[in-house]
């Protein structure tokens, strides 16, 4: 029942017809009639009991009933199944009209061939109606699913592409104080802005990269800030090496640690330490992202603007989870925790 009936279905659609056709043949030979009646009998009868079931399997592909399905398996059944004895009689009286007690049964079992006809045709539009409605039902199943796979890729894109406007801007910004003053920093700085700006575009065409390349980007983005920060900024990276062949999103970090140099580093003049450390949890990689601030001019609990936001918002749009980002404070640290779960 697809539209192209495949060689199996057809193989057991004929085969269930001829079972039912010598069944028949049984039946009305067993009632007096000759082997050549009880014969064209069956063969009659069955051909166009199959041409009418037919008829409803190529009429479902093209039309299948919504609100009135109930009246439309009901009336297709009443009308076919009267046009089918209909027909029948007319062929048998046709062929055998010399034979008054042959057609005499005929038409004595009339009801009984209506009522069989009427059920047979009756169920056959009721399997039609079910596997051609859970068929259609599975296509717009498949075209949400491609929807919603489509919104959320470009929903991530818009994230990522989002970061690099807000990263770039303090950059050029630094760029631009350094140009005057600094002339071989501020070119130091283009330089690093350049391969990191390349190597951020190369990693957008994969929705998954290692740990190890990731951190390798981080550390590009790190240098352009220790240029913009010099000697106020260090920071210490700590991974497992079970860790570095890991999974997570493409410039997943890149924000996370943005954030850290914000609020450790723009409401304090001492020099901080951004400490990040990588391990492997009962199958997810997580990220831990520790910066110190200073509790009497920074909020470090609000520090939740659209760099952590975008980095939750694309964990829930990969893992459908929203609780993969943690935050909190303590003993003047701001830490964040990031947790990917490991796809197998």
């Amino acid at each position: 029942m697809t539209n192209s009936p495949n060689k199996k279905f057809k193989l057991v659609f004929a085969s269930w017809w001829f079972a039912w056709a010598l069944m028949h043949y049984s039946v009305v030979l067993n009632f007096g009639a000759t082997n050549l009646q009880a014969f064209a009998d069956s063969f009659i009868s069955n051909i166009l009991l199959a041409g009418c079931c037919l008829l409803i399997i190529n009429n479902m592909r093209y039309y299948v009933p919504r609100q009135e399905k109930y009246w439309y398996v009901l009336v297709i059944s009443f009308g076919l199944a009267c046009i089918w004895l209909i027909i029948t009689r007319v062929l048998l009286w046709s062929f055998f009209k010399s034979d008054g007690s042959y057609l005499a049964m005929v038409s004595n079992s009339s009801t009984v061939r209506y009522g069989v006809a009427f059920l047979m045709l009756g169920c056959m539009a009721t399997m039609c109606l079910l596997f051609f409605t859970q068929k259609e039902q599975k296509e717009m199943d498949g075209r949400k699913v491609e929807a919603e796979k489509l919104a959320k890729e470009a929903e991530l894109f818009k994230l990522r592409q989002q970061l690099q406007p807000h990263f770039l801007f303090n950059s050029l910004n630094s760029i631009s104080a350094l140009v005057s003053s600094q002339p071989e920093q501020a070119r130091k700085m283009i330089h690093q802005l350049s391969d990191f700006l390349r190597g951020t575009l190369k990693k957008e065409e994969n929705q998954l990269v290692n740990l190890d390349e990731e951190l390798q980007y981080l550390e590009l983005y790190l240098d352009i800030e220790k240029v913009r920060f010099g000697h106020r900024l260090s920071t210490i990276i700590e991974c497992e090496d079970e860790c570095k062949t890991m999974k997570l999103p493409p410039l997943l970090l890149q924000p996370v640690v943005e954030n850290a140099i914000k609020f450790g580093l723009y409401d304090t003049t001492d020099d901080i330490t951004i400490s990040i450390s990588a391990k492997s949890i009962n199958n997810y990689l997580e990220v831990v992202v520790t910066n110190p601030f200073d509790p009497e001019t920074s909020s470090p609990k609000k520090g939740t603007g659209f760099g952590l936001s975008s980095v939750q918002r694309r964990l829930y749009l990969l893992f459908a989870r929203n609780d993969l980002v943690e935050t909190k404070a303590e003993n003047n640290l701001f830490i964040t925790s990031v947790k990917i779960p490991q796809v197998n």
